[in-house]
């Protein structure tokens, strides 16, 4: 059995459990599931143990700094700690020359908040290459398994992030989505998954992809737990984060439960071509939210797909390395960085007023409706021997895998993936659940109702069993 962080804080804060244990629990894992599946990219085991030690200390002479106080956290390789190198799970920086490897002399704005309360930090976690892809199957070092099959994909591009929680390499992770980078691994790893609303959370720090579509965010066991993490998380590149003006409440949201939700199921586009299994296990989700008492409304979305700016920006932060180390990248992520090199300046700034209009009008939908819920993947996670045989159908594969997240990247607003079964053969799937711009906390009850009348989240990897 995994314990929850908001169960574990209870335990620290009454010192039936130590932070030293938790840590050392977390390695003692991390020595023995890692090798099946490549989740983590570098231990600071040292240092988390020194972490822990500290923060015995202050919690035992009563300076308890909140719920993450003393909770071991795992970070996506592709933001910043301080004194830790950075690989984005790539040559350039994991391999390449002293010059082009990026070793942070400061923490990200994320990590930073992270120790202001108290978090331990366990080390670096693997990812798809500089984030550009949704199977974490292209990397420096290598594939990142499934923790459910470790023969079938983890999922990208967070998906060190995500099997790590999920067989408990950590009680938390931060992660980072740009298309769904968060949402799509947490539904393969049958966890939750949070993208809060653009501009919540810092991404200073963080390698980019595309700077107008990044988000960071947690990957946790709850829909509580990502309340927790997200209010510690939520800061705009404070001087002092460990003193700057605190956010409105999310974890307060909880107290009072939704009442006469409106729940907007946009079929079209979203619902099409799903995996049978997929479809059941969301119209059974429709059906639970019904019982909830919920006002479920079919509405209709006008869904952008265009990925200029995206592919722009990306080669506009690669241009430099890709002109001096062209050879330092997987050859399909240079592919795709590639791809954004033809792009003109005029056509950038076109797509991104689009962007911009599309953020305003998606406001409207929320006059009808309180939340959407969606797939959120339309198929279930696919052999690694099958994409290594036939790599030309990775990317088509990725793209199908993303096409339900990606919209919500565009539109900038919070969004959810949270367990809503398992397939035939063992599969988790996962519900996308989205709310208006900065009403995260709408968002967060209405996945915290649907969890609690559900079970899907309590179920735990056989790994975890295995001796």
């Amino acid at each position: 059995m995994l314990f929850t962080i908001g169960e574990l804080g209870e335990k620290i804060r009454d010192r039936s459990i130590s932070p030293v244990e938790l840590t050392h629990d977390c390695l003692d894992r991390i020595e023995r599931l890692n090798p099946v599946l490549n989740a983590f990219i570098t231990v600071t085991a040292d240092s988390a143990l020194a972490e822990a030690r500290i923060a015995e200390r202050e919690i035992f002479s009563g300076e308890y700094r909140g719920p993450l106080h003393g909770i071991p956290i795992g970070i996506k390789d592709i933001i910043d700690v301080a004194g830790v190198r950075t690989t984005a799970a790539s040559g350039l920086f994991g391999g390449g020359t002293s010059r082009d490897r990026r070793l942070p002399g400061e923490d990200a704005q994320v990590v930073r908040r992270l120790r202001c309360g108290g978090a331990i930090i366990l080390g670096k976690q693997n990812l798809h290459e500089f984030a550009y892809g949704g199977s974490s199957m292209i990397g420096f070092f290598g594939e990142v398994h499934n923790p459910w099959d470790p023969a079938r994909i983890a999922g990208g591009s967070s998906g060190g992030s995500a099997a790590s929680v999920a067989t408990g390499l950590g009680f938390g992770a931060v992660g980072t989505d740009t298309a769904g980078s968060i949402r799509l691994p947490a539904a393969y790893c049958g966890v939750v998954g949070l993208k809060p609303t653009y501009g919540r959370v810092s991404t200073r720090g963080v390698v980019p992809l595309s700077s107008s579509y990044d988000h960071v965010g947690p990957l946790t066991n709850s829909v509580y737990d990502a309340a927790l993490m997200l209010q510690v998380l939520s800061d705009y590149d404070s001087p002092n984060p460990c003193v700057g003006k605190p956010v409105p409440s999310l974890v307060s949201a909880f107290d009072e439960l939704p009442k006469n939700l409106r729940v907007g199921v946009p079929r079209a586009f979203f619902f099409d071509d799903l995996d049978p299994e997929i479809a059941g296990a969301t119209e059974k989700a429709i059906d639970i939210f019904r019982q909830l008492h919920a006002e479920i409304r079919d509405i209709k979305l006008e869904v952008p797909t265009d990925r200029t700016l995206a592919s722009a920006e990306a080669y506009a932060y690669h241009k430099s390395f890709v002109e001096r180390s062209p050879e330092l990248y997987q050859t399909e992520t240079l592919r795709r960085i590639q791809s954004g090199a033809s792009i003109s300046a005029q056509e950038a700034l076109r797509a991104s007023r689009e962007l911009q209009a599309s953020r305003h009008d998606i406001r409207e939908i929320f006059n009808d409706v309180d939340v959407l819920l969606t797939p959120t993947v339309p198929i279930p996670p696919r052999l690694i021997t099958d994409l290594r045989e036939h790599p030309e159908q990775l990317r088509p594969q990725e793209l199908i895998m993303l096409r339900n997240t990606r919209p919500f990247n565009v539109w900038g607003i919070p969004a959810i993936s949270v367990p809503c079964g398992f397939t035939k053969d063992g599969l988790p799937m996962g519900l996308q659940l989205a709310s208006a711009p900065w009403r995260g906390n709408v968002l967060l009850q209405a996945a915290h109702e649907y969890e609690q009348a559900t079970e899907w989240h309590k179920m735990r990897p056989e790994l975890l069993r295995a001796p």
